[in-house]
């Protein structure tokens, strides 16, 4: 891990050491609240860490020289370590981040001319199998946790400030909960990385900028309504419930009537919110003109547009992309209804950085790796 703070433990007295950097507004003032400090130091550590990207205490020079010292000798600013750098001939670039416990993450910046997008991961691997993902393949570790997530952003615009010969943009405009992992399964830890990404003294992102994707677990849905102001992405991938349960096995817990019921209550509140329908195209699977009028007719009650993903092959992947013809009849049968619909462009597949492509290197204590091999040798 790169220690970006000073932890210096005076007098050899290894004392417990905060780390700053996954804590939001509430939580920094909770912290120093119960240290005898008055509830605005939060709100000045915020914008030191988040806002203007400083880890030394020594810096903060709005703050007495006494609590410099005190959380100089106690706390931390933290942030994951980068283990290489990938840069694909698009100007996607992919960072392999080492977490504890042996294992890589994936986190991904997409940069167009006026516009950057940065794909973070919110857990090491993925549980919920989706057939055509590549992450799915590795099993699941472990929940990562708000300065694990969090750190990604701190990463990620530390280096991009070092990019100075790119004609397309260097900076941080939007962020998407699309990297490794499901992020509703990972909540507690999720809503505190969006608090500090939407507080105007962290990142200052506005709701419309910050996405969260899940792939339909019902009851976080709501939840996120409830605590989290963000845009909201559902992996949809099919039209009916018999496909879905084989692409994105969750629906059978949680099947379609279900997840759009939460989805329409999602966008309750205001005329002006849509949901991203994400669905990946894979050839003679989920890619005719019926499914395309199946698609239609279930979302005509959800003010949603439809994003139709390329699907991108990894080794052994047991489906191939549509063609293009395919994906452009399939679009304009959605169109033709008034849903608006968009072809994602493929980047960064040169360097596996593509969506459902993210694989990183996962400790897969599940062994789902060795069993899929199995079965296609069985083949």
């Amino acid at each position: 891990m790169n220690v970006l703070g000073n932890n210096k433990v005076e007098n050899a007295v290894i004392q417990p050491v905060t780390n700053l950097l996954g804590m939001d507004r509430k939580s920094l003032q909770d912290f120093f609240v119960a240290r005898g400090e008055a509830p605005y130091r939060a709100l000045q550590i915020l914008k030191w860490i988040h806002n203007r990207g400083i880890a030394d205490f020594n810096l903060m020079t709005d703050i007495s020289k006494n609590l410099r010292a005190s959380l100089q000798g106690n706390c931390i600013i933290q942030a994951p370590e980068v283990h290489s750098e990938h840069v694909a001939s698009d100007g996607t670039r992919k960072w392999l981040i080492a977490v504890p416990g042996g294992s890589l993450i994936e986190t991904v910046f997409i940069p167009e001319k006026k516009r950057g997008t940065l794909c973070i991961s919110s857990q090491v691997g993925c549980s919920l199998n989706c057939t055509f993902c590549s992450t799915a393949r590795q099993g699941f570790q472990r929940n990562l946790s708000a300065a694990e997530i969090i750190g990604q952003l701190w990463v990620a615009r530390d280096r991009l400030r070092t990019v100075t010969d790119s004609p397309l943009c260097t900076e941080i405009t939007n962020v998407v909960m699309m990297g490794m992992g499901e992020p509703l399964l990972n909540f507690d830890a999720v809503a505190v990385a969006l608090s500090i990404m939407r507080d105007e003294l962290g990142y200052a992102l506005p709701r419309r900028r910050v996405t969260v994707s899940t792939s339909g677990l019902v009851p976080a849905i709501d939840r996120l309504a409830a605590e989290c102001d963000v845009s909201l992405a559902v992996s949809l991938h099919a039209p009916t419930n018999d496909l879905r349960n084989v692409l994105v096995p969750i629906n059978k817990k949680y099947p379609i009537e279900e997840l759009l019921a939460a989805c329409r209550r999602y966008v309750s509140n205001n005329k002006r919110y849509f949901i991203t329908m994400e669905y990946v195209m894979l050839q003679g699977v989920n890619d005719s003109i019926e499914h395309a009028k199946r698609l239609v007719k279930i979302l005509r009650s959800v003010p949603s547009k439809v994003n139709l993903i390329p699907f991108n092959p990894f080794p052994n992947a047991p489906y191939q992309c549509s063609d293009e013809e395919t994906i452009l009849d399939f679009a304009n049968v959605l169109s033709d209804h008034d849903i608006v619909c968009t072809t994602r462009k493929t980047r960064g597949d040169d360097i596996d950085a593509a969506c459902g492509q993210l694989v990183g290197k996962v400790l897969d204590r599940t062994t789902r790796s060795e069993r899929y091999k199995q079965q296609e040798g069985a083949i």
